[in-house]
């Protein structure tokens, strides 16, 4: 119900619309009180007449108008609401990908690039099902039944009576079958975003899996996920259908007990024919609304699950002030951490723990440690992307001050920072294009300079050769480099890399750190993530980091 409440609230439309769906739905209970009451007095007039009438001919004029106005009324209701899910998704779409941004590569550690884009893309579309068809029917399906049983409780109590009592039953079985829909709804969303995840990781590691011999083992494992998904799906379908069958034979055996009273009454003579068929008439448009919201409920519950995933999403965003914070230090000194720990969320460790450090310009620190100690994660708390259990890290200031980063403004800091992580993405385009990247107004000369540094020189390293996706086109070790390169041309008073020589030959590793060094010369403070001896060597100092098993018990309290 949360999730519900979240979406209402996501535009201030959206209340606009809810007020506007419910005075369509009145509109539309009392049109179909009038539709009923038009009906029943041709069908009457026709039978007790005999003959088509003058009278008769404009009764049934005035239900064509009628009909039309209903069908009008429908059209405007879905109109409002596709507008108010085309505002909801864009605001939700902006909002998630803003957040996604500002957590950086602590939401890669939790998500999926494909599951990120299968969220905001399909995910998200599906909230049309949950505006466009779902919350209008929710307003129809409180105000029909009620409008209907106050129209019959003037003509025919005991008809008034059946309605009032067979109504509510079918609220409860919708609660009823929705909890049970609940966890496959989640399921197959889950199984969809797992099915994402594992198609972009084939194709983008099919090279390398055909390199090895692995690809068809690899279709294998995504046949199976397929599989599960497609199983997921027909396990909600049936749900879906057990309900629709369920709602279908509840208002069918109620509208038939009030047409059997009806029958009986018009038998003995104490019931209109024309009250009568007004009644019949008119009764199943009390279950007709109740019927589609359970249809309409399956048709959004997928929308509801991307719409939660969203809210987690902007839920977990960073402690750091995105804009608007302290400004940063007029003469920036480098960094201090100090006691920083950062609990791991599902792993019962805290890596890394305890860590302190100082890297002041011209400093080269080299940052070691076993793999999953957090050395990573330090440098994203640097950043401010993760979030410190414990610990802060600190801007310094050349006068002998200092500031937390979290205080900082975040576009400002983050522009102070040069950072090159484990595997640098490349985006199609030039060689050039993805080096500018960290620095957009850099001119050519700067980065060949930058490429040379690094040991990228032409023709194999033109700035002009075009990349495919992902840097399709380079080896590992040139598209490592690249990063590095981009990186160096930020010429950025703190320099954060981690592991820029992995997978690198000594020569081209003795061509990376030496840049790395003429960096620090100039007055950038680095911090350099490495296991190789040969940068370990090459650095000022070192510092190891450690990890440590966390005290809080897991989510549910066992251990």
């Amino acid at each position: 119900m949360n999730t519900h409440r979240r979406l209402l609230a996501t535009a201030h439309t959206a209340t606009t619309a809810l007020g506007a769906a419910v005075a369509l739905g009145v509109a539309t209970a009392l049109l179909a009180v009038v539709q009923a009451s038009l009906l029943a007095h041709a069908i009457a007039s026709t039978f007790l007449g005999g003959a088509v009438t003058a009278s008769l001919a404009g009764t049934l004029a005035v239900l064509a108008v009628v009909l039309a106005a209903r069908a009008l009324v429908a059209w405007a209701a879905e109109v409002v609401a596709q507008r108010v899910s085309s505002t909801v998704k864009a605001d939700l779409r902006l909002r998630v990908l803003t957040a996604a941004a500002s957590r950086g590569p602590a939401l890669a550690a939790e998500r999926s690039t494909a599951g990120v884009a299968l969220l905001t893309t399909r995910g998200l579309d599906a909230l049309d099902a949950y505006f466009g068809r779902y919350l209008p029917q929710v307003a129809l399906a409180a105000i029909v039944p009620v409008t209907v049983v106050c129209c019959l409780v003037l003509v025919d109590g005991v008809a008034a009576l059946t309605v009032a009592l067979t109504v509510p039953l079918i609220p409860v079985f919708m609660v009823l079958i929705g909890r049970m829909s609940v966890a496959r709804r989640n399921r197959r969303w889950a199984m969809l975003g797992r099915l994402a995840t594992r198609f972009s990781d084939t194709v983008a590691g099919l090279p390398t899996l055909r390199a090895y011999g692995r690809a068809d083992a690899q279709v294998a494992i995504l046949g199976r996920v397929t599989d599960a998904y497609r199983s997921a799906t027909l396990e909600t379908l049936r749900v879906a259908f057990l309900s629709a069958m369920t709602l279908e034979l509840l208002a069918t055996i109620s509208v038939a007990l009030i047409a059997v009273g009806i029958g009986l009454r018009l038998a003995t003579g104490n019931l209109a024919l024309e009250t009568g068929l007004f009644a019949l008439i008119l009764a199943p448009e009390a279950y007709l609304p109740l019927r589609r919201l359970g249809a309409e409920f399956h048709a959004s519950e997928e929308g509801l699950a991307a719409a939660r995933d969203a809210f987690a999403v902007l839920d977990a965003r960073v402690a750091t002030t995105p804009n608007g914070g302290v400004s940063i230090p007029a003469l920036l000194a480098g960094i201090a951490v100090e006691g920083l720990s950062v609990e791991q969320s599902g792993r019962l460790i805290v890596a890394p723990a305890d860590v302190s450090l100082v890297v002041r310009p011209g400093e080269v620190v080299a940052l070691t440690g076993p793999s999953g100690a957090g050395k990573s994660t330090l440098l994203a708390a640097i950043l401010g992307f993760t979030t410190p259990t414990a610990g802060r890290v600190w801007a310094l200031s050349a006068d002998g001050g200092r500031v937390d980063i979290t205080t900082l403004d975040q576009g400002a800091w983050r522009a102070c920072v040069g950072w090159v992580p484990q595997t640098p993405y490349l985006f199609p385009g030039t060689i050039a294009e993805n080096v500018r990247l960290g620095a957009p107004a850099a001119g050519a000369a700067d980065v060949a300079d930058c490429l040379e540094r690094v040991g990228l020189i032409e023709p194999d390293a033109n700035p002009d050769r075009v990349l495919g996706e992902a840097g399709r086109g380079l080896s590992s070790g040139q598209r490592r480099r690249v990063g590095v390169a981009r990186g160096l041309l930020r010429r950025a008073p703190i320099l954060l890399l981690d592991e820029p020589t992995a997978g690198l030959d000594e020569a081209a590793e003795a061509q990376v750190l030496a840049a790395i060094r003429t960096e620090a010369n100039r007055g950038a403070a680095v911090l350099l993530v490495t296991h190789r001896p040969s940068a370990i060597a090459g650095a000022d100092r070192t510092v190891a980091v450690r990890w440590s098993a966390t005290t809080t018990p897991p989510e549910g309290g066992q251990q």
